[in-house]
């Protein structure tokens, strides 16, 4: 453990508006991997986000304009190119995503492993999704399962941890918005591996998720055809 710890860790933290739960993030991580950087990515937020996160002692890196959860999670993934880094962890704004799982997805990478995520349906939880999402990602579930040849729970999943392997080629190709399935048939055609750690996740402390009612249809059709066209680029092999 203290070896996994003692690598340099930048913990990346993609932020829409969540001046009301950033600085608590920020503290909950400090406390519990003290030896990591902490990277705010201000997705063009209209509130205090960035102000929040910077008087909590993170870095913030100012996106021009609210570019989407992909653009902002890739500018992260960028920093940790440029600065060194060899593990690049991701941790949402809004405080689901319990910091004192981090660890554990730190020494998930230390077997050789390029990305672990923090899965919600690995072991029976107290997350209960609404009907819509929940279609979703069962859906999504089954499609990246066929692809990548073994059962992959939570693709949705945003609490993840990336070697640097994994997060160079994320660099070079990652979607802009909802980039979490894609994401992980990437990896596949890339033969590099992913596991999913259980974890159980908190309630949202503050704001709103950018998955609405008035988007859920939007979100489901556009991965669901990334899905697809990757199916038929591995048949064309």
């Amino acid at each position: 453990m203290d070896k996994i710890l003692s690598k340099k860790t930048l913990i990346i933290i993609p932020a829409y508006n969540e001046e009301g739960s950033v600085a608590r993030v920020i503290e909950n991580i400090r406390r519990d991997v003290p030896d990591a950087d902490i990277l705010v990515v201000n997705d063009g937020s209209r509130d205090r986000t960035a102000r929040e996160a910077r008087q909590s002692g993170a870095m913030v890196l100012n996106l021009p304009y609210n570019m989407g959860i992909g653009s902002a999670v890739q500018s992260g993934f960028l920093f940790a190119k440029e600065k060194g880094y060899h593990f690049a962890v991701q941790v949402d704004g809004d405080g689901q995503h319990p910091s004192s799982e981090i660890p554990r997805l730190l020494e998930a990478l230390d077997s050789g492993i390029d990305m672990a995520i923090g899965s919600r349906f690995v072991q029976p939880t107290g997350y209960r999704p609404a009907f819509t999402r929940s279609l979703g990602i069962k859906v999504f579930s089954f499609l990246v399962s066929l692809i990548v040849g073994k059962k992959v729970h939570d693709t949705t999943s945003g609490f993840r941890a990336t070697r640097r392997s994994a997060f160079l080629l994320l660099t070079e190709t990652y979607p802009h918005d909802y980039p979490e399935v894609e994401a992980l048939i990437t990896l596949h055609r890339n033969r590099m591996r992913f596991v999913e750690i259980p974890v159980e996740m908190n309630s949202r402390q503050a704001g709103r998720s950018s998955i609405g009612a008035k988007n859920a249809g939007y979100y489901m059709l556009k991965v669901t055809l990334a899905v697809f066209i990757a199916i038929i680029k591995r048949r064309q092999r």
